[in-house]
């Protein structure tokens, strides 16, 4: 049987065996790329917690993480990092953290739980990544269907198996790349780190995983890269702006002159975040006759103190920034980006508190609106 069969058989015993209305577990969404679980715990406390199926599963174990910064979770979450074996399968894998919550909490198993392995029990190695068992899976359909009908062309049962089995595959999800970074981010120790810093990189940590997996990322309206793996520093590149805008003729045209693609923000969190604004400021081009003020500093109510609310999400705000600055007459300085200087963020947020005072005396009108 393949992996991928292998895991659409757990993902099923899981749904089965911990559905919405489990007093203890429950999964809540599931799919060959991720898992949404809730733990209750002893008081009825909710803890929401997700994991990443990446594309060598099950040779790499999915990557777990919660919203949440409370020590029993994550230490919980900690044991699934070193497994290896049958023990990466993700029905083993929930098993474990099951019984590792339980124990933390002191309270009883779920009754279910002796239900699980018995409804599922992998049979793979764990060492075949999906990517290399979708031939294998072809090849089993071929043998099935060929038993029932004598009478079938082989090749165009081959053509028909070709085509269930890409149905089956999973859809490209973030890139490796992104997963490592996260696990990394993740792993990473926490003992003298202040309860601010691990709340708010519980939060980001959350947003970035919510945005590898938006339409807005697939769709390629935007990009993100952590700068030297910090969620507290990131680069987006706005690859879309209005169409019929001045300002996207002028992308275009820098793009062919210069080789460099969209709009690229620099966006940095303070360890109070989500309830302080991040700063995001315009690294390139220089955009003239715009809210993008000298600097890079961008005229935004939102990204102010008192525009700003904890729960707005960064994807929502890199969508108004990229709607707020293509106002009529904003264009690209050409003579001015051709000569690159690096971003100066201390300069930017100068600027922008000297916006953010003058507005707070004039008030902000119509200028730009909040998100929601």
């Amino acid at each position: 049987m393949s992996c991928l069969m292998t895991l659409k058989q757990e993902i099923e015993a899981l749904k089965q065996t911990f559905t919405e209305n489990n007093e203890r577990f429950q999964v809540l969404t599931a799919s060959l790329e991720e898992l949404s679980c809730c733990f209750i715990g002893s008081n009825g406390e909710k803890y929401a917690i997700q994991a990443n199926i990446v594309g060598t599963y099950p040779s790499t174990p999915p990557i777990w993480f919660a919203e949440t910064e409370e020590a029993s979770i994550t230490d919980a979450l900690q044991l699934l990092t070193n497994t290896s074996g049958q023990n990466n399968h993700v029905v083993n894998q929930v098993d474990i953290l099951v019984r590792e919550l339980c124990r933390i909490y002191d309270i009883p198993l779920p009754p279910t739980l002796g239900n699980l392995k018995a409804q599922f029990q992998p049979q793979t190695s764990g060492t075949c990544p999906l990517s290399n068992e979708v031939s294998q899976g072809m090849h089993q359909l071929q043998l099935e269907k060929s038993s029932d009908s004598d009478h079938d062309d082989l090749d165009s049962l081959e053509s028909e198996n070709d085509m269930e089995d890409e149905e089956e595959q999973p859809k490209p999800g973030p890139a490796v790349e992104y997963f490592s970074i996260l696990k990394r981010i993740r792993d990473a120790p926490t003992e003298n780190r202040s309860k601010e810093s691990i709340s708010s990189s519980v939060r980001l940590m959350k947003e970035l995983h919510d945005i590898y997996h938006s339409d807005s990322y697939e769709n390629d309206i935007f990009s993100v890269e952590l700068v030297n793996d910090s969620l507290y520093e990131w680069n987006v590149r706005l690859k879309f702006v209005d169409p019929d805008s001045q300002l996207h003729k002028d992308l275009v045209l820098l793009k062919q002159q210069q080789g460099e693609e969209g709009i690229l923000l620099n966006i940095t969190f303070k360890e109070t975040y989500p309830f302080d604004p991040p700063f995001v400021g315009v690294v390139y081009p220089v955009i003239s006759d715009s809210y993008v003020m000298p600097h890079g500093a961008i005229c935004m109510e939102l990204l102010t103190n008192d525009g700003w609310r904890p729960g707005y999400t960064i994807e929502a705000v890199i969508l108004q920034i990229a709607t707020t600055i293509v106002t009529p007459r904003a264009r690209v300085n050409f003579q001015a980006s051709k000569t690159r200087c690096p971003f100066n963020l201390e300069l930017a947020r100068r600027v922008f508190k000297q916006v953010e005072q003058k507005h707070a005396i004039r008030g902000w009108g119509n200028l730009n609106k909040r998100i929601g």
